[in-house]
């Protein structure tokens, strides 16, 4: 290894060592050598080793790693969310009160459940007069400073003397969200991938085509060409014209887009695995194509002589857009009587894509009985449900088996059989064989149908999360809050770590609270309850001052509107107001008084943020809606015009309420539509918008604006 010669020294002066287990997410198994402690808040540098600066993970699952200095560069500006403003240099040498990070000596001492060398490895190094971090790749170095900042996030910035090494269990580990039933900004996926990174996952899985039940009983086949089904990736080659109805464009990623993505969540460990469903789901692909459809117009019909060269032609336009070693062709819930024509599909486009990308093929568990064909073990198996098939059995027929079992699957808002959060009792006692959730633990409920923990054809375990009601189930912020406060903990069972609900439970809230590159919480820093207030005290016309009186700083600028009396008129339709601020989270109370003038066009924004927008209205209905994702959600109210109204938008837990005056609170719900026979009212959470005021045909005043971090 090479290690830090200052810390090793010191580590060699001290006789007694003692090791622990030291609580993070995951844990970290940690020698001790001494009972003192360093400060991260002496580091003056993270260094980075000269010999590997530009060195890059080839083992991972990624074709665009980060380079050592990349990782240590995301690393020095992780630190600002500890306080610690450090540069990065690149060295030759570890030097008192630095980070060092390096390459370890021997990467073949990193390995993973099955015994094999894993890339991800890490050995920490704390000595009294700095840190080394010795990765068995760039990547497992980076991991080493996850461990450092949630250790000093922990202790105060104090590091324990001493070292340990650590690695993971298994390779894949992350989650699975469905983008194709409902649409994901990239800025979004950007930060859950920063989400997942904390905590050292390294797969997000996106599901990136899908539609809504197709209810084959009932509907008509044109109420199936024209039910809700989209496509995410938007190109303008020729041989994929029209897959992408113009309507869904904004809610598609062009290549740019989506390489961007991929390189944001590359450069912090996070690689997004692209699926394409076929031939199952994929009523977007036969309202494209009607003719290569079965009677079920969501299921293709492989026999057509057009249908597979289809699928290799969608395939050929976006395999070089997917920087990823592997890709998902879905292959899911098939008609079973078909079982040879679905084995000649996978295993047809599977060799197309290894021979025209050389990348790998995974496929959801299907039970597709056939007499005469199997699928290729080349295809890795996504187990997620037994009736489909039982992971053992493909071990021992040596496939490679993902766990993605049902037991961790999550459907938002509503769902007969699953829930919409994860269960965190499942998660620290999930193995019947006693103890804790595990990646080899297909089955939660019989040991019997569970491998050993170290059988090699385990690949790792990802958590689905299904939008099987569509676009206005959920808001995009739901996806998040799903997961928020239970998948690090699942993260800790899928890299192997040992820690127990109580420790969970007292450290999960300090750990978040520092989860560098994003802010999924829309959580805005303030002094008191009170975030912001405008009394619209400075008078004045065209571009007037609008002063913060809540003592956070966060003053806005009012556009060809005037200020006067305390209040702000907005006399023409390009008057607006714009704040520092974007959106606020869950919690909240926004109030403010409005008068709407009656030549406010329909369907003006009063409010609007980076993830909402209250209107006037849909352009014809004057009804007062919120608007998030590109959905509306309406109330059975109109705001008066010409008069004033107090007003309160509240955003209490999963719920979003509106005051008017004396009122009683309206709730804003999403309509769920069950397998289109019956539906549901459900809550729906909105943050609050908080980027601009007026703007875009708003004509009115507006006084006494207020935003409370309670509600």
């Amino acid at each position: 290894m090479r290690l830090l010669s200052l810390a090793a020294a010191a580590a060699a002066s001290v006789l007694t060592v003692f090791a622990e287990t030291l609580v993070g997410i995951p844990t970290f198994n940690f020698n001790a050598t001494s009972t003192a402690h360093f400060s991260l808040s002496s580091v003056t540098h993270v260094l980075v080793d000269s010999r590997f600066q530009n060195t890059v993970d080839t083992e991972g699952k990624t074709l665009i790693p980060p380079t050592l200095l990349a990782f240590g560069t995301t690393f020095a500006a992780d630190l600002l969310e500890l306080g610690l403003s450090v540069p990065v240099e690149v060295a030759s040498a570890a030097r008192p009160g630095s980070i060092f990070l390096t390459l370890a000596g021997d990467p073949g001492v990193f390995l993973d459940a099955a015994g094999r060398p894993t890339s991800e490895g890490y050995e920490l190094s704390v000595g009294t007069q700095g840190v080394v971090v010795a990765g068995a790749s760039p990547l497992g170095a980076f991991w080493g400073t996850r461990t450092i900042m949630q250790l000093a996030k922990l202790g105060g910035l104090a590091l324990p003397i001493g070292s340990g090494r650590d690695a993971p269990g298994w390779g894949t580990r992350g989650v699975m969200l469905d983008a194709g039933r409902h649409y994901y900004s990239p800025s979004f996926l950007t930060e859950l991938c920063a989400y997942l990174s904390f905590f050292k996952q390294n797969t997000f899985h996106l599901h990136l085509s899908d539609n809504l039940f197709n209810n084959v009983g009932l509907y008509s086949r044109e109420r199936s060409l024209d039910l809700y089904a989209a496509f995410r990736l938007h190109s303008d080659d020729p041989a994929v014209a029209g897959l992408v109805r113009p309507y869904r464009f904004n809610e598609s990623y062009t290549r740019e887009t989506f390489d961007e993505m991929q390189a944001s969540c590359a450069a912090r460990g996070v690689t997004i695995i692209p699926e394409l469903e076929a031939p199952g789901h994929a009523l977007v692909i036969a309202q494209w194509k009607p003719e290569l459809a079965l009677d079920d117009l969501s299921l293709l019909n492989i026999s057509h002589p057009e249908t597979i060269p289809t699928m290799e032609a969608i395939w050929r336009t976006f395999l070089p857009w997917f920087h990823s070693k592997t890709v998902h062709i879905g292959a899911d819930e098939y008609d079973s009587s078909l079982a040879n024509d679905y084995i000649r599909f996978v295993n047809t486009l599977s060799a197309f894509i290894n021979a025209t990308a050389a990348k790998d093929t995974r496929i959801w568990g299907t039970n597709e009985p056939s007499n005469t064909s199997v699928v290729t073990r080349a295809i890795t198996i996504q187990h997620w449900e037994f009736f489909e098939d039982s992971p053992l059995v493909l071990i021992r027929q040596n496939y490679s088996v993902l766990n993605a079992d049902d037991a961790f699957y999550i459907v938002g808002k509503f769902s007969g059989s699953y829930p919409q959060t994860l269960n965190l009792t499942r998660i620290f006692a999930g193995n019947p064989a006693g103890g804790a959730f595990a990646p080899y633990v297909f089955d939660t409920s019989n040991a019997a149908n569970n491998p050993a923990r170290g059988d090699p054809r385990v690949v790792g375990h990802v958590a689905a999360q299904w939008n099987d009601y569509g676009p206005n189930a959920t808001v995009v912020s739901e996806a998040y809050y799903a997961w928020r406060d239970a998948l690090p903990a699942l993260a800790d069972k899928q890299w192997g770590g040992a820690l127990t609900r109580a420790q969970y439970d007292s450290v999960f809230g300090a750990l978040h609270a520092v989860i560098p590159g994003q802010n999924l919480d829309r959580a805005i820093k303030s002094k008191g309850d009170v975030i912001l207030r405008y009394d619209f005290a400075i008078e004045g016309d065209g571009v007037v001052p609008a002063a913060d009186s809540s003592g956070n700083g966060y003053d806005g600028v009012c556009h060809a509107c005037s200020i006067s009396d305390g209040v702000a008129s907005f006399a023409s339709p390009a008057s607006l107001l714009t704040t520092p601020l974007s959106s606020k989270g869950r919690n909240y109370t926004l109030s403010f008084s409005i008068k709407p003038s009656s030549a406010a066009r329909i369907g003006a924004p009063i409010l609007s943020g980076a993830d909402s927008a209250l209107v006037l209205g849909n352009g014809t209905v004057p009804h007062l809606m919120l608007i998030s994702g590109n959905q509306p959600y309406a109330l059975n109210y109109t705001l008066p015009r010409d008069v004033w109204t107090d007003v309160a938008l509240i955003g209490r837990g999963n719920a979003t309420f509106l005051r008017a005056g004396v009122g009683a609170e309206m709730q804003f719900l999403a309509i769920l539509g069950i397998n289109g026979e019956s539906f549901q009212w459900k809550p729906i959470a909105i943050e609050a918008p908080l980027a601009q005021i007026g703007g875009d045909g708003f004509l009115g005043s507006v006084a006494k604006f207020e935003l409370r971090g309670s509600a």
